[in-house]
């Protein structure tokens, strides 16, 4: 689809809540370019770059991640879309960032994904991996044929470290205390529309609902 006028966007949600599924939406479904906060990292990181090498020695370290430094990371690659329409995934994580983020770009919309907690941990510690080729079963509704064991090698299958009850229970809340900060900010701007629900299939129609009124300018005849 091609958008006729500038469209910012911020998505926000817990690990587990769908937020991947419905930023793929958006994309596909809007034509917004996505920048994801953990691949820029990541690709810095792996690229030694003078911002990635700072950051490398800052998670070695156990520190988290300056704010300007995290700013200046992601502004970079924003600036580098030009005119571009875009979906932010994974920034702004502070308040001093949010605010960083509307001196430097207009946010026209937050999307937030409110899943109850108890759900996504049970989404999580449902899940359940084959490391070698890194196939993802889940026992609530994509379990493996045997309990415990890879479909096509047979293997033991593992739970990663993120995935383990009690993981889960310290980023979700780790999650909730950085966050909903920020959640407040964008709120008192009137530019947060939260979305609360626990199945990503049936929140994603009130999604897409509410970015076609936000957006009545696209042109839908376009593929």
């Amino acid at each position: 689809m091609v958008l006729q006028r500038l469209f910012r966007a911020v998505i926000m949600g817990p690990p587990g809540s769908g937020k991947g599924t419905v930023s793929e939406r958006i994309i596909k479904s809007f034509g917004l370019q996505h920048l994801s906060s953990g691949d820029i990292l990541r690709r810095n990181i792996e690229a030694k770059t003078e911002l990635g090498l700072l950051l490398k020695a800052c998670i070695d370290q156990g520190q988290l991640v300056p704010d300007d430094v995290m700013s200046r990371l992601i502004f970079r690659d924003l600036r580098g879309l030009g005119q571009s329409s875009w979906l932010l995934d994974g920034f702004p994580r502070t308040v001093s960032q949010a605010e960083a983020l509307d001196d430097a770009f207009v946010v026209d919309t937050v999307v937030n994904l409110d899943v109850p907690f108890d759900i996504i941990k049970q989404r999580l510690t449902c899940r359940w991996t084959h490391l070698p080729s890194g196939r993802v079963y889940n026992t609530d509704f994509n379990p493996p044929q045997v309990h415990g064991f890879d479909d096509l090698t047979g293997e033991p299958l593992v739970q990663r470290e993120d995935d383990l009850p009690e993981t889960v229970t310290r980023r979700l809340k780790s999650y909730e205390n950085q966050t909903e900060p920020v959640l407040e900010y964008y709120r008192s701007k009137g530019v947060l529309e939260s979305f609360s629900g626990t199945e990503t299939n049936k929140i994603w129609p009130h999604i897409e609902a509410f970015l076609h009124r936000k957006l009545p300018s696209i042109n839908e005849n376009v593929a």
